[in-house]
């Protein structure tokens, strides 16, 4: 998917322009704001977390025609895992790499239309709504992924022994879900979708994130250089950090993740400091950008939806949230890819079917990555 709205001139943190304009550091917390700050729930749904519960319902409606939303549940067919009702919800979240539309410009990759998830987490709320956990799965995991039906009616062939990531470029987020779903043996109850294009403006509109790296970051490929030290960083550099895999750590995808939670977690700290009732024009061009940011399944393609759904999560901060990596193994084969440490993944997806914390045991002895303390956020 692509962001198709175009960038108003003299916008900061856009091409020829001075960076953000506005700073989340120094501000005098509020406790009505920071309340506000706790309504995120992953990078990739930032902007419209932090809006949920603003009280600016009246920009959603106007705004209600922005968003984009697919009917995976039709193309998901019947055949699913049971829907459990313990209080506790499943959320699908995907960061798209399309190289197409407003993509095309943000490196790595060829404008050839196509799209792989570059990122995908699986957000798992608890009843009560007070903590969540967060799984990621990494990209080059190698999976068998089921035959699936798209959007579109068309079917898919299952495969043997595909990355992870094949799954949305061969039938988009409906065969994402059904792969999600046959590896974990957990019912999807929502999918949301993020674009490059759409997380650097979110960023950019937010003031940026303030980040310590223990060690310089040089990537040509996500066109991100940092020494070490403290940066406040825009909405390219962000998305050169969760996007880098080559500039820190041993290159794997496995680092990356590590970076991006370290950023998910800097970035949610810090959006507890905005004022968004200080600048409605600021309130407004949030709103817009992240209402044009994103794709989700059709029961959340509704302002209204989408409002009742983020409200239900202003109880959770970085404190009451736990950030994993889908245990793996280093595939023998082939360094460059990881295989599913089957015993150990079934202890997370037994915790979270049961709405029960990850244990500890279950992601001890797998691969890591190389970049654990390498990013945090601002004290």
């Amino acid at each position: 998917m692509s962001a198709e709205s175009t960038p108003e001139p003299g916008i900061p943190g856009e091409p020829g322009t001075n960076g953000p304009r506005h700073s989340a550091k120094g501000r005098r917390r509020k406790p009505r704001e920071k309340r506000k700050g706790l309504r995120i729930m992953a990078w990739t749904a930032a902007g419209i977390v932090v809006l949920g519960g603003t009280g600016a319902g009246y920009l959603f409606f106007k705004l209600n025609g922005n968003i984009k939303s697919v009917d995976i549940d039709q193309a998901l067919g019947t055949e699913r895992p049971d829907k459990v009702d313990n209080g506790s919800e499943n959320i699908l979240v995907l960061g798209s790499d399309t190289r197409s539309g407003t993509n095309k410009d943000l490196g790595g990759g060829t404008d050839d239309g196509s799209a792989r998830s570059d990122t995908a987490m699986i957000l798992h709320v608890y009843e009560g709504h007070k903590k969540a956990s967060v799984v990621s799965i990494p990209r080059d995991t190698l999976v068998d992924r089921p035959e699936c039906t798209d959007t579109n009616g068309d079917t898919h062939e299952a495969a043997s022994g595909v990355m992870f990531n094949e799954a949305y470029g061969t039938g988009g987020a409906a065969c994402a879900v059904k792969t999600v779903e046959s590896i974990s043996g957990i019912r999807m109850d929502h999918y949301l979708e993020v674009d490059f294009s759409g997380f650097q403006k979110l960023i950019d509109e937010l003031g940026g994130v303030e980040v310590t790296t223990t060690k310089a970051i040089d990537d040509p490929d996500s066109h991100l250089n940092l020494k070490a030290g403290t940066h406040q960083l825009d909405g390219k550099q962000a998305l050169g950090l969760v996007r880098t895999r080559h500039g820190v750590g041993d290159g794997s995808d496995l680092g990356r993740i590590q970076l991006q939670q370290a950023f998910i977690k800097a970035l949610l700290e810090q959006v507890k400091d905005i004022n968004l009732f200080g600048n409605p024009k600021r309130l407004y061009d949030l709103a817009n950008t992240a209402t044009k940011t994103v794709t989700t399944d059709s029961d959340l393609g509704t302002v209204n939806r989408l409002m009742s759904f983020t409200n239900g999560l202003k109880g959770i901060s970085s404190k009451n949230m736990t950030m994993v990596t889908l245990p793996v193994r280093y595939d023998p084969a082939d360094p460059n890819r990881v295989i599913v440490a089957e015993q150990k993944a079934k202890q997370v997806w037994t915790a979270l079917r049961n709405d029960k914390p990850i244990p500890k045991a279950a992601t001890e002895g797998t691969a890591k990555g190389d970049a654990n303390g390498v990013v945090s956020g601002a004290e």
